[in-house]
């Protein structure tokens, strides 16, 4: 099965909405912060193992609790996959720390700092 398949990225889509569902409403943990989201889930084309891309609104201190909370509670997270999907293998999870909305949103201030001062130095020159 190639990588990009259909049938990967149905795989993918899957994966990732009941890993969300799980997040929500499963982790009592409360290393787990309260706002955080799967981004995305990449699936091996064997479906052994899995990529979990997940991204927590908070400081540095609450996204490393919360990747260590992921980590303690991933025989939890696969075994509720497992009951939930109807696939032959439920791939093992490794939690990725992901930061590019937090990038995006840094750029996004940058970019509001710069063309504030374009428009400041506008009006000075006018």
């Amino acid at each position: 099965m190639k990588k990009r398949s259909i049938k990967n990225t149905r795989v993918n889509t899957e994966v990732q909405r009941e890993l969300s569902n799980i997040l929500r409403g499963g982790i009592k943990d409360p290393r787990v912060a309260p706002w955080t989201s799967v981004t995305a889930v990449e699936v091996a084309p064997d479906l052994k193992t899995s990529k979990a891309y997940i991204s927590v609104l908070g400081d540095e201190k609450a996204q490393a609790d919360t990747l260590a909370g992921l980590q303690n509670a991933e025989g939890y997270i696969r075994r509720e996959l497992a009951r939930t999907l109807n696939m032959r293998n439920t791939p093992e999870i490794r939690f990725v720390l992901d930061q590019s909305i937090e990038y995006g949103v840094n750029m996004s201030k940058k970019i509001d700092e710069v063309t504030k001062g374009l428009k400041t130095e506008g009006e000075e020159d006018a």
